[in-house]
């Protein structure tokens, strides 16, 4: 695992440079450009406010506010476990020169969106003025979630790609589960409003249920974490993300052996 982050660090150069030209070449046909960098969330945040602010019940205050508080670092995951499948699988003209770091290819799509993330954040500090919301000093934690998440997001994505080469239906697969993982993580809703549990024989009570969530999702953990720096202004729970940071270092052990592993395989199989 340590090897694997020293040789990112060796070719941060070339690592620095991809996510450029990804970026300049994202919305390089398009009208409005690196707008859309903008543009893509906010009109995301419009069409669930607009449904899920009328529609549910009990929605919380300013919701607009509340929805891109989260939106934004789930869009920063979803974006890259999606892109990051497939970041190694796809890039047959790379992976067949000599000696290429085949470890760059996944790092660069979570550095990529990493960017974005960090440049849309103020759009997030304009949304929160607009509704009367100034941000507080609770935001000198976001550089501890960002490098979490960060982390997290690597893991998972080093993952996803090494074993993507060899089984194709991996990203199709993703696809479906990235839905699914949307709706059952706090980002339309507050984890704080789940309800206890009394059924197939559990008597849970709301405290334990939303505990549970938080514990057994480590995007959840970080959801809510970036709720309370952005929204709520108050310290995150530490050991949530206690349990998000074990169970990241344990991934991005099994994934960069899993990768390395596999690594002298790629040129053959893509």
């Amino acid at each position: 695992m340590l090897r694997n982050l020293q040789e990112l660090y060796q070719y941060r150069a070339l690592l620095w440079a991809l996510s450029l030209r990804e970026l300049k070449a994202r919305y390089r046909a398009s009208v409005l450009g690196f707008l859309w960098t903008f543009l893509n969330p906010t009109l995301s945040m419009a069409v669930y406010a607009l449904v899920f602010g009328v529609l549910m019940e009990n929605a919380p205050e300013r919701y607009p506010f509340y929805l891109f508080s989260g939106l934004l670092p789930w869009i920063f995951f979803s974006t890259s476990v999606m892109a990051g499948t497939t970041s190694v699988s796809d890039r047959k003209d790379l992976l067949t020169k000599v000696r290429f770091p085949a470890q760059v290819l996944p790092a660069y799509v979570v550095l990529t969106n990493l960017i974005n993330f960090v440049l849309s954040v103020p759009l997030l500090f304009l949304l929160g003025i607009a509704f009367q919301d100034t941000p507080s000093w609770h935001l000198v934690f976001m550089v501890p979630l960002l490098a979490l998440q960060t982390l997290f997001t690597l893991a998972i994505v080093y993952l996803l790609s090494a074993l993507n080469v060899a089984f194709r239906d991996l990203q199709h697969i993703i696809a479906n589960v990235m839905q699914l993982a949307f709706f059952l993580t706090p980002v339309l809703w507050d984890v704080r409003s789940v309800k206890g549990l009394d059924r197939f024989g559990l008597v849970l009570s709301a405290d334990e249920v939303q505990r549970a969530v938080v514990l057994v999702n480590p995007m959840a953990a970080l959801m809510t974490a970036w709720r309370d720096v952005f929204f709520s202004h108050r310290v995150p729970d530490v050991e949530p993300l206690l349990v998000v940071l074990g169970i990241t270092l344990l991934t991005l052990w099994a994934a960069t052996t899993v990768f390395e592993r596999r690594r002298e395989e790629f040129a053959e199989l893509v």
